[in-house]
Parts: C-alpha cells; sequence; structure tokens
C-alpha cells in the first residue's frame, strides 16, 4: 500500500513556521517567499485534510492539531537530519554499527579496548549511544546492545560477557593516616542511589563490621563514585571490573575483600543468532567475546 506522506517542501515549511509562529520569518529562514510558505502549508492542510493554522488577518496561531504534529514532524525532521549526515561522511567501502550500551561500562571498560578492534577491523565504525534501561531491540536503530542481563531481553540472542563482582576502593592517601583507617568503619564511605543495599549487603557477605552502613555521600552512577574515590572523599563499592587500571596503577587501594554474590551480569543482546547476522556484527561480537574472556 502506498505511503500517506507529505512531501518533503511541505513539511519543512510547516515546521519553520511553527517554531516561529510566523509564515514571513519560516520565509526568511527557507530563504522562500511568504507566498511559498502559506501555499505549502495549504497543501499541507488540504493533504491532511486538517486545519493546522488559525488565520486572523495577517497573523497566524497554530491550532491544537497543529501543535502536536509540529512536535511530531520536528522529531523526524531532525532525526533525518542526523541520519543523512552521518551517511554522508561514510566511506562507500566502509560499515558501521549502532550500539547501545551502559555509559559507565562504555567509559570504563569497552572504549579502552576500541583500539584494538580498530586494529582489526579498520573498516568498521562503532557508534555508541547511551542506554539507562533495557528496550525494544527490535526496530530501535541499534545493530546490538551491550547491557545487563534482564528479563526484557527475552527473544532477544544473548552473549554472556562479564559478572559484576563490588569491591571497596579509595584513595591510596586515605589509608595513610593512621592504624585506624585500615578499618573500614573508620572510613567515609561512598553510596550508588540506585543500589542502597550494596553496603549492608557487603558487610553481611564479608563478616566486616560497619557501624551504620547506609551513612555517606550517594552517586547516581558507578562513574561517579569512582572519581570521588580517586578525589580521597571515601571508600566506593564499585565493580572490580570497572578499576582494574587504577588498581594496577596504584591510584586506587582494595586492602578489603570483594564481595561474594554477582551483583550485575553484563551481555551482549543481539537482535537474530550471530550466524543469521551481517559481517561487520559478526566481528564485532567474536572480537567483544574474546575481549571479555581476556
Amino acid at each position: 500500500m502506498r505511503r500517506k506522506i507529505p512531501s518533503n517542501s511541505a513539511l519543512m515549511a510547516f515546521e519553520a513556521a511553527a517554531r516561529h509562529g510566523s509564515f514571513a520569518r519560516a520565509a526568511d529562514e527557507l530563504s522562500l517567499t511568504e507566498g511559498a510558505i502559506s501555499r505549502q502549508i495549504g497543501r499541507l492542510e488540504g493533504f491532511l485534510g486538517v486545519t493546522l493554522f488559525e488565520r486572523v488577518g495577517n497573523r497566524v496561531r497554530l491550532l491544537a492539531h497543529g501543535e502536536r504534529y509540529a512536535t511530531q514532524v520536528r522529531e523526524l525532521l531532525d532525526r533525518l537530519d542526523r541520519d543523512s549526515q552521518y551517511l554522508m561522511g561514510q566511506p562507500n567501502d566502509s560499515a558501521s554499527l549502532d550500539i547501545a550500551i551502559v555509559p559507565t561500562f562504555a567509559m570504563r571498560w569497552l572504549i579502552p579496548r576500541l583500539p584494538e578492534f580498530q586494529r582489526r577491523h579498520p573498516h568498521i565504525t562503532l557508534h555508541l549511544a547511551e542506554r539507562l534501561e533495557p528496550f525494544v531491540l527490535a526496530g530501535s536503530g541499534f545493530d546490538a546492545a551491550i547491557h545487563f542481563e534482564h528479563p526484557a531481553w527475552a527473544g532477544m540472542h544473548t552473549h554472556h560477557l562479564l559478572n559484576e563482582v563490588l569491591v571497596p576502593v579509595c584513595h591510596p592517601g586515605l589509608l595513610k593516616k593512621g592504624r585506624k583507617a585500615m578499618s573500614l568503619d573508620a572510613l567515609p564511605r561512598l553510596h550508588r542511589r540506585q543500589n542502597p543495599d550494596a553496603w549492608p549487603r557487603y558487610a553481611q557477605e564479608t563478616g566486616l563490621a560497619l557501624t551504620n552502613p547506609a551513612m555517606g555521600a550517594r552517586y547516581d552512577l558507578h562513574a561517579m563514585l569512582i572519581e570521588a574515590a580517586l578525589a580521597g572523599l571515601g571508600v566506593a563499592l564499585v565493580p572490580r571490573v570497572y578499576v582494574e587500571t587504577e588498581l594496577a596503577q596504584g591510584r586506587l587501594a582494595a586492602p578489603w575483600p570483594e564481595g561474594k554474590t554477582i551483583s550485575k551480569a553484563f551481555c551482549l543482546v543481539l537482535p537474530e543468532p550471530m550466524g543469521l547476522s551481517r559481517e561487520p556484527i559478526q566481528a564485532f561480537t567474536r572480537w567483544l567475546l574474546e575481549a571479555a574472556k581476556n
């Protein structure tokens, strides 16, 4: 069935007029005459069978249907503009992948390893976009997602990557203020807001006494917790996989035992089996699974 889609010229004229609240200003922006804008919008209203603007003398006012439609058209035009510019920047012999990913995992684990992927596959460009919550992958525009294992991924094809095990870390300077400071209970504790039970659970698992495990500053992201620990603000309970580099460099210290339970598990989510996927996503999947083992 033929799609019922207005012309691009009419949509651009309508969006500009709706945004400015003026046919004249829309005409200036699009380098057209005010009459041309009026005719384009008239054709659009005729095509839709809906009046979008109320005309009072030389003035126009966007009606309720027009306001809703303007928001939708603006989103579509913005996306079309971004997608077109993105495609214009792609060499003909290259490939690209759009990956949705948990932001801290991207910054602390994936991106530092991407130079190796680029060395192996210089013709594949990865585009990363932040997604904090699971979503419907099919039809999202993403080739894959790197996220936590979750029931929302049912029906998708998942590959286990890494387990999230929490470990307390702090700036080494906090441990040089006397022997008492080596006691975890004597140091300020930092919390992730979305995981308020982390410290009480850690104390129960390890048998370390914490007088008030809920006391301390709270942050939204693990990345914030890590930066706060690096700044010497306290002890952060974070996934070891996020701080391996800082621990190896001595920028953070972890003299206490890590947690005993897996907090979460990271996985790669694909919309279809790897054997049916395009070659670029197959190459990325193979590399990612190998990197997760090392």
